[in-house]
């Protein structure tokens, strides 16, 4: 008898290795964003795509907040064609990277998810920002 982790059977070697390698196409994790950020080699834009009030709770250093559903070319503009853009939400409970991802490359940019969002941040025990508000 079998084990639900082994049905159905792992794909071939040759398919995991183009998927896996596919993956990294598409996401990157916070380990290395961080490491890039503390290093200068910053070569991307960080955008939160969360709300704007989540943002100002706290947020990952660098980033810029662009809620997922104000993306557009007109939100993009002032960013050179070929920017990267890396975007994160809450985590892995949700969908706005996605959402954000879709409409930036509808847009004809590049993009990449940084799988796990805040919850992921902080999971590796980095630090988040806050933004000061005035009363």
């Amino acid at each position: 008898m079998s084990s639900a982790v082994s049905r159905p059977p792992a794909a071939a070697s040759e398919i995991a290795l183009a998927h896996f390698e596919a993956l990294l196409q598409f996401e990157t994790d916070c380990w290395d964003v961080h490491h890039a950020i503390n290093n200068q080699l910053k070569d991307f834009v960080l955008l939160d795509v969360r709300s704007e009030e989540l943002f100002n709770k706290a947020h990952v250093g660098t980033a810029v907040n662009l809620p997922h559903a104000r993306i557009s070319e007109s939100a993009l503009q002032s960013y050179p064609a070929n920017t990267l853009f890396v975007v994160y939400c809450a985590g892995p409970h949700c969908n706005a990277t996605e959402r954000a991802a879709i409409r930036i490359a509808s847009l004809g940019r590049p993009v990449k998810k940084m799988i796990g969002g805040v919850i992921g941040w902080l999971d590796e025990g980095f630090a988040l920002e806050h933004t000061a508000t005035s009363s």
